[in-house]
C-alpha cells in the first residue's frame, strides 16, 4: 500500500507541477482556444524559442495538443478531459493520506519556533480569531488587507483591538481605508524593521519579522501558546512599539462596563477615566509566593501617570485591601493576568 500511495503522489505531482512558463502558456491557450507559437510569445512574453519546449512539455502531460501545421498551433484541451483521469486519484489520495495522518500535539507546545510562512500566517489568523476581549496586532499593509475580515469580526464581537500598521509610509490613508471597522485604535509606526505581532487576551501570541513573511532564509516566527513567556510580546508591544507610533485615526475605545482586560495599562487607563464607584475581579498570582490568587471587591485607589511608567490599583477583597500590578509586578501584592471591571452593585 505505501508503494501505491507513493505512485499516486508522483503521478498527481507530475501532472500538477508546472513551471512559470508552463502556467503562463497553459492559461493563455485555454483563454484563446488555439494559438500559434508566435501568438503565444506575443500574448505571454515567453521568448518564442522557449514556447516550443514549453508547449511540448504541456502536450506530454495531455494538457494541450500540438498541431504540426505550418505554423505549429497549440490547441487547448477541455480541463475536464485533461484532469478527469486524476480527479478520482486526488480523492483517493486525500483519503489515503488522511488515514496515515497523525495530528501534531500543538496544544502541548507552549512555545514553538517555526520557519514556514504559511504556518506563521495560520497562527496569526488563529490569534485574531481566538481573542475574546483584547487583541494587539502589528501588521504590514499587505497583512492588514489579508486579515481585514477576521479583524472586522473581532471588532464586531466587542474585542478591543489595538492596531499598528508598519511601515507608516505604506499604510493606507484613512480616507481610503476604514480603520474603524478593523480596530478600536489604529496607529502607524515608521520603522520598516518593526516586527509583526499578534496577541490575544495577553496570552496566545505570535512574534515574527517582516523578512520571515517574505520567506527569506534564516528567518523565523515564535509562537507562545499558553506560555507564561507570552506576556513578553504584549509588554514589548505596549512599551516599545505603541509609544513610538503616530495616530491613523482618533479611535473609538470601548466604553461602558463590564469589560475584561489582559493589560494593567489598559485597565488602569479605563479606571482613571471614570468618575464613580467600580468593582474589579482580578485573577493572577501572589507577587511574594507565586501562588494563584483571585480577589474581587471595590476599587479604592488608582495609580497612573501619562507616560505609563506607573500603573496599578487597589481592590478591597475579603481579606482587606490589596494592590494590583501587571505582569512581573514587584511593588504590588498581586500580578494580574485577567482583570474584569464592572459597576458597583447597589444592594
Amino acid at each position: 500500500m505505501p508503494n501505491d500511495l507513493q505512485h499516486t503522489l508522483e503521478r498527481v505531482g507530475e501532472r500538477l507541477t508546472l513551471g512559470e512558463y508552463e502556467i503562463e502558456v497553459y492559461l493563455t491557450v485555454l483563454e484563446h482556444g488555439e494559438l500559434t507559437a508566435s501568438e503565444v510569445a506575443e500574448s505571454t512574453g515567453v521568448p518564442q524559442p522557449r514556447v516550443y519546449d514549453t508547449a511540448r512539455s504541456l502536450a506530454d502531460r495531455d494538457l494541450v495538443e500540438l498541431r504540426e501545421s505550418r505554423p505549429m498551433k497549440v490547441v487547448a484541451v477541455d480541463p475536464e478531459e485533461a484532469f478527469g483521469d486524476i480527479e478520482d486519484s486526488l480523492v483517493d489520495l486525500v483519503t489515503s493520506l488522511s488515514t496515515r495522518y497523525t495530528a501534531p500535539a500543538r496544544d502541548t507546545e507552549a512555545v514553538s519556533l517555526v520557519k514556514s510562512r504559511a504556518t506563521i500566517l495560520r497562527h496569526i489568523e488563529e490569534v485574531v480569531s481566538s481573542a475574546d476581549y483584547e487583541l494587539l496586532v502589528s501588521l504590514t499593509p499587505d497583512l492588514l488587507r489579508r486579515f481585514r475580515d477576521p479583524l472586522t469580526r473581532a471588532v464586531e464581537r466587542g474585542v478591543s483591538v489595538e492596531l499598528i500598521v508598519t511601515p507608516a509610509a505604506r499604510a493606507p490613508a484613512p480616507e481610503t481605508f476604514d480603520y474603524d471597522a478593523v480596530a478600536t485604535t489604529a496607529r502607524a509606526r515608521r520603522g520598516i524593521t518593526t516586527p509583526v505581532i499578534a496577541v490575544a487576551d495577553g496570552a496566545y501570541s505570535v512574534y515574527t519579522t517582516q523578512d520571515a513573511l517574505r520567506e527569506e532564509p534564516d528567518r523565523y516566527g515564535v509562537i507562545f501558546n499558553r506560555s507564561a513567556l507570552g506576556f513578553l510580546v504584549s509588554g514589548f508591544f505596549g512599551t516599545v512599539l505603541w509609544t513610538t507610533t503616530e495616530p491613523l485615526t482618533s479611535g473609538h475605545p470601548p466604553t461602558g462596563f463590564p469589560r475584561t482586560y489582559a493589560s494593567i495599562r489598559r485597565a488602569v487607563k479605563a479606571l482613571a477615566e471614570v468618575d464613580g464607584e467600580l468593582r474589579a475581579r482580578v485573577e493572577g498570582r501572589s507577587v511574594e509566593t507565586g501562588t494563584p490568587v483571585v480577589v474581587a471587591g471595590p476599587v479604592t485607589a488608582v495609580e497612573f501617570d501619562p507616560n505609563e511608567e506607573v500603573a496599578s490599583f487597589t481592590v478591597v477583597g475579603d481579606d482587606g485591601p490589596v494592590t494590583v500590578g501587571g505582569r512581573v509586578a514587584a511593588l504590588e501584592d498581586i500580578e494580574a493576568h485577567e482583570i474584569r471591571i464592572e459597576p458597583t452593585r447597589n444592594d
